[in-house]
C-alpha cells in the first residue's frame, strides 16, 4: 500500500498527517475549523485515499494558518506516497454537481504545481470558515502534492454547494490519478523519462 506520513512544526501550527493512497476513503480529520474538517472528509470518502489529519493552530488569530498548514501537509503526505508516481494514470477529471452548482475539476499529477481557481463566493464565512481561504487551501495542497489544478464553478448561487462541489471534484479527479494503470507496468508517465522540473 502507498502509505506515507508527514509532521510539520511551527510556532503558528503543529501538523501530522497520514495518507494511504490504496485505502477505502476512510477518514479522521480534527483541525478546529468544523467546514474544513467537513471538506477533507469528502476528500478523503469520494477519492478513496485514506485520511488521517491533526492540527493544533493558532486559531485566537485567525483560520489563515491553520487551514495553509493543513493543505500544505496533506499535500506533502500525498506527494512522498506517491515517491517515483511510477505507473500512475497521472491525469483525472470530474464534473461535480451539488443541486444548482456544477463544477469542473482537472487535474495533473507532473509534480510541476499550478493552480487555475476561477470559482466566486458571494458570502466571507461557511461556518467557521473565510471563503477566501478556500482557494488558498488548493493552492497549498497544490503547491506541495506537486499538483496541476484547474477548477472551474460553471454556476451555482448556494455557498455551501460551491465549495463541496470544488472538494468533491478533487477528490474524484484524484482518484483518477493516482490509480495505477495495469497497461504502464512500472514506467513513469512521461516521455522525459522522469516528472517534474521545467516543461
Amino acid at each position: 500500500m502507498r502509505r506515507a506520513t508527514v509532521e510539520r512544526r511551527t510556532k503558528e501550527t503543529e501538523v501530522t498527517a497520514t495518507v494511504a493512497l490504496d485505502g477505502s476513503g476512510c477518514y479522521d480529520v480534527a483541525t478546529g475549523i468544523g467546514f474544513l474538517d467537513h471538506m477533507l472528509e469528502q476528500l478523503a470518502r469520494h477519492s478513496l485515499i485514506d485520511v488521517s489529519l491533526r492540527v493544533s493552530g493558532d486559531l485566537h488569530v485567525d483560520a489563515h494558518h491553520t487551514t495553509e498548514d493543513a493543505g500544505i501537509v496533506l499535500g506533502q503526505a500525498v506527494s512522498k506516497a506517491l515517491a517515483d508516481r511510477k505507473g500512475i494514470h497521472r491525469f483525472g477529471e470530474a464534473l461535480s454537481a451539488m443541486d444548482e452548482t456544477l463544477t469542473r475539476v482537472v487535474v495533473d499529477l507532473c509534480d510541476r504545481p499550478f493552480v487555475v481557481w476561477k470559482v466566486a463566493f458571494t458570502q466571507p464565512r461557511l461556518g467557521d470558515l473565510d471563503t477566501e481561504l478556500v482557494g488558498h487551501w488548493f493552492h497549498s495542497f497544490a503547491q506541495n502534492s506537486g499538483l496541476t489544478v484547474h477548477v472551474e464553478t460553471f454556476y451555482g448561487s448556494n455557498n455551501h454547494h460551491i465549495c463541496e462541489s470544488c472538494f468533491k471534484g478533487l477528490a474524484r479527479a484524484l482518484r483518477q490519478a493516482i490509480e495505477i494503470d495495469p497497461r504502464k507496468g512500472d514506467a513513469v508517465p512521461s516521455t522525459k523519462g522522469v516528472l517534474g522540473g521545467s516543461l
